[in-house]
């Protein structure tokens, strides 16, 4: 399903854009569970100026998605409309030291990059990052954690640019953090932010990144097509026992399956669409409450449209 080039109308409206813009740009690749349909517009920013000046010329009826690696993401099969942006390059993927052992880092930077250059910076405390499959901007949307560490202990302030095109800087307090959530409103495309660490041994925080990988390959299904972890821990719970508990282990909707090795999550084991994933997803919530009565919350994002029925075509 392609939708109607609306690349022309856009850059009439905004002739000073710096950067790209496709019409109709599968997005499937840049997904880890490789599903979903098209982007209408896909426009990949130049840097902050370049989105919040896009943001403000754009059409308040235009709709506008945010993706950043895929990793935690489902994109339905019938793609999404309006503006799908993705942040990368110079503009958003750099890692700059800074005194105090902090560190400056664009939110199109993988979690695990920034954990490496802590590392080799000596700076201690973000070392937690090397265990989390996203970038710095799903990190602060999400509070992001894992082993032991979450982003709230470790942000100093985040930048951002609203729909409007305005640019905003939220202090930690302004983020709002609670477990898997920050308050800052949805329509804020976050652009950098700045982390606090405190002194460190670079080969004493290395040893702690590797043994944080081992633990994840001896635990996690990573070299499969998944999203990560699917629901979030319904507290004082753990996910992954609960949907054990409702039965849910290996459970396989057409070609995706809950896997066997952590049962939350769900992995593509070849041609599996994205409705395949999502109606398992939503079989293991259905399952476990029956089960426990716990609703389990997706954590994984689900975006766009479900594929077009075939009465819907024309």
């Amino acid at each position: 399903m392609s939708f109607q080039d609306i690349t022309k109308d856009i850059l009439e409206r905004a002739p000073n854009l710096r950067g790209r813009l496709v019409a109709n740009q599968p997005l499937a690749p840049f997904t880890w569970f490789r599903v979903g349909g098209e982007a209408q517009v896909l426009f990949t920013p130049a840097d902050e100026a370049d989105l919040a000046y896009f943001l403000k010329m754009l059409p308040r009826e235009i709709a506008v998605t945010t993706i950043g690696l895929g990793s935690n993401l489902i994109v339905r099969d019938g793609g999404i409309e309006g503006v799908v942006i993705k942040l990368g390059g110079k503009g958003f993927g750099e890692v700059t030291a800074l005194d105090g052992h902090r560190l400056r880092a664009g939110t199109a930077v993988p979690d695990m990059h920034l954990a490496r250059v802590a590392a080799g910076a000596g700076i201690d405390g973000l070392a937690f990052y090397r265990g989390i499959p996203g970038s710095i901007g799903g990190a602060l949307r999400m509070n992001a954690g894992a082993h032991g560490g979450e982003t709230t202990d470790v942000l100093v302030e985040a930048r951002g640019v609203d729909r409007n095109g305005d640019i905003h800087v939220y202090s930690h307090a302004d983020m709002g953090f609670s477990y898997r959530h920050c308050d800052v409103p949805e329509d804020v495309i976050f652009t950098s932010a700045v982390f606090q660490g405190r002194p460190g041994k670079p080969e004493d925080i290395t040893a702690e990144m590797d043994r944080i990988t081992a633990a994840r390959e001896a635990s996690q299904p990573i070299r499969e097509k998944t999203g990560g972890s699917t629901f979030a821990n319904p507290k004082p719970q753990s996910a992954w026992k609960v949907i054990d508990a409702a039965g849910c282990r290996g459970l396989r909707m057409g070609d995706a399956q809950v896997s066997d090795m952590h049962c939350n999550f769900l992995i593509n084991r070849g041609s599996a669409t994205a409705a395949d994933i999502e109606g398992l997803g939503e079989e293991v919530r259905r399952r476990v409450k029956a089960n426990s009565g716990i609703e389990l919350r997706w954590e994984i994002r689900r975006v766009g449209n479900p594929a077009p029925t075939p009465e819907q075509i024309t």
